[in-house]
């Protein structure tokens, strides 16, 4: 049910313009507007002033009306609305500043063609394109050992999208301690390739809302929701963001984003045989393997390439050296 009172809004509004159109007034073209559908077919066409998670703003003229996401049906909005307020270039990915809060639905449609699958001859994985050139973002563990790499791409056509596999796939570096990878696609028609924006500043708390998009299990184009169960979780010296959205087998690459649409992790593992229990690696950690990745520039000759500590060798012998044997030094 639409609130009675956005109901009298919409009528009082729908009098005036025909009052208007009516005496020759001139009304502005709802080109330069936000046109909102609700879900009992009434139309909302002004510019939408806020937007978080849960609703949004629009200037009707004489009155700002709050209209709840769960009343939306589509909207429609103005050329260039999508282009953030403050866009910053840094190494080969982009950031954002001032990114309106938005419903997981229509970040998938702005950002759906940023996330491709990955594929190997060992299995698939997700991943995200950082910059138009091509530069994607996965998992080390999901090229790992291979150098037959695909990627599929989904181009929107209208309000679908059309599938594109690109077979020239490049690895440029592996870092398998914190298990990154950044290959480079080439675009099928020399164009550009739509992109993702990481968050500029780490700013994450338990309970804020995210969502994943990947492949699990293969099934292309898969969105989970749901919140950030803690911040900081610690496995073998690496922090990561413990989230309850359902990760599986086939996300490993992907991203996950918060409500302004930013990519705030790198989604990797779960525990297996527990429900809501995934982890991505933090933005954090994905800006620090682009801006050294040169040290961990990939080698086509040796496909396991990057540095491993290996475990030490077992202690044979046990007890105090004689070396730090202060008796046996006085004698």
């Amino acid at each position: 049910m639409v609130p009675n009172r956005v109901q009298r809004v919409i009528r009082s509004v729908c009098v005036v313009l025909a009052s208007l159109a009516a005496a020759g007034g001139v009304v502005c073209s709802g080109a330069l507007a936000d046109v909102v559908t609700l879900k009992d077919g009434q139309v909302l066409d002004a510019p939408i002033l806020k937007e978080t998670s849960e609703a949004l703003w629009m200037d009707l003229g004489h009155e700002v009306v709050k209209v709840p996401r769960a009343q939306i049906e589509h909207i429609q909005r103005s050329v260039g609305e999508d282009e953030p307020t403050g866009l910053w270039e840094e190494v080969l990915f982009r950031t954002a500043e001032e990114l309106p809060e938005r419903s997981p639905r229509e970040h998938a449609v702005t950002f759906g063609e940023a996330v491709v699958v990955v594929l190997t001859p060992s299995g698939t994985g997700s991943g995200f394109i950082i910059n138009p050139e091509g530069h994607t973002i996965t998992n080390a563990h999901v090229i790992q050992g291979e150098q037959r790499i695909k990627c599929v791409v989904f181009v929107r056509d209208g309000q679908d999208f059309r599938r594109i596999t690109i077979d020239d796939v490049e690895i440029l570096a592996v870092n398998n301690h914190i298990d990154l990878a950044m290959l480079k696609l080439t675009h099928p028609d020399d164009g550009e390739f739509k992109t993702v924006y990481i968050q500029r500043e780490e700013k994450l708390a338990a309970g804020q809302g995210v969502f994943a998009i990947g492949a699990p299990l293969g099934l292309e184009r898969t969105l989970s929701e749901g919140v950030i169960a803690t911040t900081q979780r610690s496995f073998d010296g690496l922090t990561y963001i413990q989230t309850t959205a359902q990760i599986n087998p086939g996300n490993s690459g992907g991203p996950l984003f918060n409500s302004r649409g930013e990519v705030i992790g790198v989604t990797n593992m779960k525990i297996p045989f527990g429900e809501g229990l995934g982890f991505a690696i933090p933005a954090r950690y994905v800006k620090d393997f682009l801006r050294n990745r040169e040290a961990f520039a990939y080698d086509s000759d040796n496909p396991n390439s990057g540095h491993k500590y290996n475990d030490p060798p077992p202690r044979m012998d046990f007890g105090t050296s004689e070396i730090l044997d202060d008796v046996a030094e006085d004698e």
